[in-house]
């Protein structure tokens, strides 16, 4: 793995910092932003590890078995066929050589009650990002990035197998219409207006696939310019409309996905997206849903990221409490509206090139603006490692609802079942149906590692059995735990107890002794075998 740095400048204005890439030369871009090759910090395996304690997840190690047993890695690849061509060639997988997380990672995050994650002030002084050209394993990601909640990109070799990278796009690099337009043609799709503002937010409308792709011809050979304004097609569920497609695969490092398990099994939404847009078309400043992680792969085109790392948002919340529609407008130098907004550290700025994967952790808020004519695929995403993080944005949420109409409390007939309801049209989700989430994640994870010490098959549907036999029994294990944990988070939470439990598919109490249990059967058949 080589790992560089993306850098951009310490408290000056927002400017394109142009970032080298392997095998391009220096000098500037055409924004006359001056490269960064020169400061840029080169790093290899080798020089990481140099010096320094031994890495906390081995790659492809399996924990000892007892005498005359086979190891667990060879469990799971025998009895569930982990490694079988139905696996490797399913589209939505990239599947790794051998399990992902070892005995030694087991061991050492399901001791944890808090995810360890440290200050990110780092990003606010020294203003790097990781940029990962080589191989790297899973364990190290999820040890560099997943676990402490911090951002990196993806060079395009990840990337280069994806057939959308040559069914969408041209020779040249540009959006390929006439191909798109064969696979999409009378599609329905959600375009917003980023001339124009509703709520913090661009409206939108649905509009034929086929018409905005006339719009954007036309918007092309008008100069980039239009007078219908900027239309940008955004959250299109693309993989969900049309699944035969198969034009991207999911990475490794994103597989651990519970938030599309969970829709995939109610089989109404998803969280996986598609984006297309003209230059100049933008999103304005917004963390992601339920906090969740979300990775963003550029097919075509250039991005250019503004990333502020979780608490910085705070700063830059006007007088009201709100947070602002444009991190670049003028206003925020006004303390009369936006007291704190000197106080915040200048963002991270990141350009995303054609074939680039970022990573967007939890709670980092961003904008982003397409530099040229741009498609990309997004997935939003929860684990085990920012599970955490969704509950703490759930109860924050709970509380900014009770706080709103506090004055009814004692007036009206079951005030907080009424929160819960607001609670739910306004995020998405309430805390029963986080329980049911909750208990999806530990369902699937208990059949699998039920499963893996019998010759039964996994009541569980593809492809997210697939994902966990790829991932392997400790990552389930791992899973279990921090689901665990969350349940007692919630046996603990006042508003949570005024629920009716009875309405629950499960009653939690039951659901953490089934975990308890399954953990302990699964150690006692050598699965999790511990000396």
């Amino acid at each position: 793995m080589e790992v560089q740095r993306f850098r951009r400048k310490k408290k000056v204005p927002v400017r394109l910092n142009r970032i080298r890439r392997p095998g391009e030369t220096g000098g500037t871009d055409s924004k006359g932003a001056r490269s960064l090759c020169e400061r840029r910090k080169r790093r290899t395996c080798e020089e990481e590890e140099r010096g320094r304690e031994p890495p906390l997840f081995p790659a492809g190690s399996c924990p000892p078995p007892p005498p005359g047993e086979k190891t667990a890695c060879e469990t799971t690849r025998t009895r569930l066929g982990v490694w079988s061509p139905i696996l490797s060639d399913h589209p939505g997988i990239q599947s790794p050589p051998v399990p992902t997380m070892d005995l030694e990672a087991y061991r050492t995050c399901s001791s944890l009650v808090q995810i360890p994650r440290s200050s990110y002030q780092q990003f606010c002084s020294s203003h790097f990002v990781d940029y990962i050209d080589k191989e790297l394993s899973y364990s190290k990601f999820f040890k560099k990035y997943l676990l402490p909640n911090h951002p990196c990109m993806f060079s395009r070799r990840f990337t280069e197998e994806w057939r959308c990278r040559r069914r969408w796009v041209t020779e040249d690099g540009r959006p390929d219409f006439q191909n798109l337009l064969q696979d999409f043609d009378e599609t329905s799709v959600p375009v917003a207006n980023c001339n124009a503002k509703e709520y913090n937010a661009n409206p939108k409308q649905v509009m034929p696939f086929k018409e905005f792709i006339h719009y954007w011809k036309e918007f092309i050979q008008n100069g980039h310019s239009s007078p219908r304004g900027c239309l940008y097609l955004k959250d299109w569920h693309m993989a969900r409309d049309f699944p035969e497609h198969r034009v991207y695969s999911t990475p490794l490092f994103f597989l651990s996905d519970w938030l599309n398990e969970y829709w995939d099994t109610l089989e109404v939404d998803d969280y996986r997206f598609v984006y297309m847009g003209p230059k100049g078309s933008w999103t304005p400043f917004h963390a992601d849903v339920f906090r969740s992680y979300s990775w963003s792969a550029n097919i075509c085109g250039r991005k250019k990221w503004l990333l502020y790392p979780p608490g910085q948002e705070d700063f830059l919340r006007d007088a009201h409490g709100n947070l602002p529609y444009d991190v670049t407008c003028g206003e925020l130098k006004d303390r009369g509206l936006f007291p704190h907004a000197e106080e915040a550290c200048q963002p991270l700025e990141i350009i995303q090139e054609a074939g680039e994967i970022i990573f967007v952790p939890s709670g980092w808020h961003h904008q982003v603006y397409n530099l040229e004519d741009t498609i990309s695929i997004n997935h939003n995403w929860l684990n085990g490692c920012n599970l955490d993080l969704m509950w703490t944005f759930l109860q924050s949420e709970l509380l900014s609802v009770q706080k709103e109409i506090d004055e009814w409390r004692d007036t009206m007939e079951s005030w907080h079942q009424h929160c819960q309801v607001i609670m739910k049209a306004c995020s998405g989700i309430d805390y029963a149906e986080f329980a049911s989430f909750l208990k999806m994640v530990a369902d699937n994870r208990m059949a699998f590692l039920n499963s893996c010490c019998s010759a039964e098959p996994a009541e569980y549907s593809r492809p997210h059995s697939e994902a966990l036999a790829a991932l392997g029994p400790y990552h389930a294990a791992f899973d279990l735990q921090r689901v665990a944990h969350i349940i007692e988070c919630l046996l603990c939470n006042d508003d949570f107890k005024r629920l009716d439990h009875s309405a629950l598919s499960l009653q939690p109490e039951t659901l953490l002794q089934q975990i308890r249990d399954s953990i302990q059967s699964t150690r006692g058949g050598h699965l999790l075998y511990q000396d």
